[in-house]
């Protein structure tokens, strides 16, 4: 896939949107939960959606203790269990739904305990579940991003290092599968990203907007 020499180049994620249907609401709910501030922005809408919207949020934390805690948090704050915080072959994590409908898995490479929960997040992670992996792949790098780390036609990492998100693609069926649902699902994303490459919409659908300072 070729872009056009009028197409702007991105060099990075400005913002996450996500699309609710009440934005106070889910003000509240990131706040207590997660504590959430600039990294998520919220906008109202009652677009169509159904099912899974194709796209997770992560948070990388540091420890056991500090997953158990937001999952706790969460689900005070009004989130649904998806998958509950436990041990794993690769470290600790649990996935939740928010009741504005977005999942998140909170989840650490660590196995043990090295001190007290600290609520803090090391990283916000957006992935994006797509059909063809290289082709999307393809797509953002014709775009300007560059590639931190890459499996093959299942995962890649974009550098974005200024960014408040790091951006990663991955499977459809694979990441409704670790997030535990089901991968149909129709109508909006209910997500938008802001980015300073201009407006565009990938592959998948997933709408891109100049981001506004």
């Amino acid at each position: 896939m070729t872009i056009s020499s009028t197409t702007q180049t991105m060099t990075s994620i400005e913002s996450v949107t996500l699309e609710v249907s009440d934005v106070e609401a889910a003000k509240r709910f990131y706040t207590d939960a997660f504590g959430l501030g600039d990294q998520i922005r919220l906008r109202a809408s009652e677009a169509p959606t159904t099912g899974f919207r194709g796209f997770t949020l992560s948070l990388t934390v540091s420890q056991p203790a500090t997953v158990r805690a937001f999952i706790s948090a969460a689900v005070d704050a009004g989130a649904t269990v998806l998958k509950p915080a436990a041990k794993s072959f690769w470290g600790w994590g649990g996935v939740v739904q928010a009741p504005d409908g977005t999942i998140w898995k909170v989840a650490t490479s660590e196995k043990k305990d090295t001190g007290p929960d600290t609520r803090q997040i090391d990283e916000l992670v957006l992935l994006l579940g797509v059909a063809d992996v290289a082709e999307t792949k393809r797509f953002y790098v014709d775009r300007g991003l560059t590639v931190a780390k890459s499996f093959g036609r299942k995962y890649v990492q974009f550098a974005t290092a200024s960014s408040p998100v790091t951006l990663a693609l991955y499977g459809r069926r694979h990441l409704a599968k670790d997030a535990g649902v089901s991968p149909d699902g129709t109508g909006s994303h209910r997500l938008v990203l802001g980015t300073d490459g201009g407006s565009f919409t990938d592959p998948d659908g997933f709408a891109w907007e100049q981001a506004q300072h």
